[in-house]
């Protein structure tokens, strides 16, 4: 399986999903970026440990951590390697003395638990092409400037309006592919494309 190595660009609130948020994710010797929409408690979970914050008692993905390290274990590396009926699907590479497993997990879950251990996050290449956009070079500056900006760990959005509007639109298209609305997923498909064409 073909894979590129990401990074976390930011977290940003998705007012289409009901309190949920887009998690972006940026190639890292790449520009395409992949939105992913997560649960509050995930996003919450994310972003505590990238602002270094620890709680007064462990959450579940430290505690995941926690026994993980205590039987001798390591993370070696996050895989998000499918994206089937609209879902994406993530393994968690794990590895004990001389066995290798790999777990399936929710990108989200397995994405809090690798910035907890340091492991590396990489999506299949196929995963990409078929879910990833390339933003504008004045949409990459400005999202890198607000997270690198970014002081309270209040999870406020992080992502420029239009890629934003992007992830809002490409759940939305998941979404009624889901229902089998194709009628409105045709419509969906033809703005993000609109979009994405503003963005070359």
């Amino acid at each position: 399986m073909q894979k590129v190595q990401v990074e976390i660009l930011g977290l940003s609130a998705s007012p289409s999903a009901g309190g949920a948020y887009a998690l972006l994710l940026k190639e890292i010797y790449g520009v395409r970026r992949l939105p992913i929409i997560i649960g509050s408690f995930e996003a919450q979970s994310i972003a505590l440990e990238m602002e270094s914050i620890k709680p007064p008692r462990p959450l579940t993905h430290d505690l995941l951590k926690n026994v993980i390290d205590n039987l001798g274990g390591t993370v070696v590396e996050i895989v998000i390697d499918e994206l089937k009926d609209n879902t994406f699907y993530a393994k968690i590479k794990l590895e004990y003395s001389t066995m290798t497993n790999d777990i399936d997990s929710r990108p989200s879950d397995a994405i809090a638990l690798g910035v907890r251990t340091g492991a590396p996050i990489f999506v299949a290449e196929e995963v990409m092409k078929v879910a990833a956009f390339v933003p504008s070079t004045e949409d990459a500056d400005e999202t890198q400037h607000a997270f690198e900006n970014e002081e309270e760990p209040d999870m406020t959005p992080k992502g420029s309006p239009q890629e934003t509007k992007l992830a809002s639109l490409q759940n939305q298209l998941r979404e009624s592919l889901e229902k089998e609305d194709y009628e409105r997923a045709a419509k969906l498909r033809d703005e993000i494309n609109r979009l994405s064409g503003l963005q070359n």
